[in-house]
């Protein structure tokens, strides 16, 4: 497991906050994700700006939250979804970007209230073993939430690995054209690597770590 993010600086987060802005544009929100950000740094992210920050695991997000809860505006669950942990997330997530499997949502029908906010994780590139539905499932999946009263804002996608952020571009197209196809309107895709291909491609939400960090 890579090592905690320590000794954040304010200026250096509000400066790289600012680049993401500008390549992204104002109509794109940022997520600052903070798997690795040690929790007593948070409030560095609040003093730079940071509003939205989104956290991969549910033992962490509920003891970040516990420490910083009122410091952003919003709490997002970005990470793998264990359906064992979703009552865990569901009081404290805005949004849950990862729904990807029946027994997380049918979870998250159980837990959820009717604010609970969620996106399907597709796996647009059809990787084995990665999480995330396929493509052809959607469908059944969206019939799946509205028959238990789950909101379906959008679609999350984590593509494959690509030594050059030019080579996502299909990936998310493709996420793009399905989130039209079903008249969804939140597009989580997009990380530091990638974030302003995915913006140009239709993302609504970037999942920003290290580059707003370093």
């Amino acid at each position: 497991m890579a090592e905690l993010i320590t000794g954040l600086d304010a200026d250096t987060i509000r400066r790289n906050l600012e680049a993401v802005r500008e390549a992204v544009g104002e109509d794109v929100e940022i997520l600052a994700a903070i798997k690795y950000v040690a929790t007593d740094e948070l409030a560095v992210l609040a003093e730079a700006g940071v509003t939205v920050v989104g956290e991969n695991r549910a033992q962490a997000l509920q003891e970040k939250h516990a420490a910083h809860g009122d410091a952003f505006t919003a709490w997002d669950f970005i990470g793998h979804l264990q359906s064992r942990k979703v009552k865990d997330v569901v009081p404290l997530a805005r949004l849950i970007h990862s729904v990807g499997s029946d027994s997380a949502l049918a979870q998250v029908a159980r837990h959820g209230t009717p604010d609970t906010r969620i996106l399907l994780e597709v796996n647009v590139a059809q990787e084995e073993g990665k999480s995330g539905i396929d493509p052809a499932e959607l469908p059944r999946m969206l019939d799946a939430a509205r028959a238990a009263g789950v909101q379906v804002d959008g679609l999350m996608t984590m593509p494959p690995l690509a030594p050059e952020a030019e080579q996502n571009r299909r990936w998310f197209a493709a996420l793009a054209e399905l989130a039209a196809t079903h008249a969804l309107r939140e597009l989580s895709m997009g990380t530091s690597q990638d974030y302003a291909v995915a913006a140009s491609e239709g993302a609504t939400i970037v999942r920003v770590g290290s580059s707003l960090y370093r």
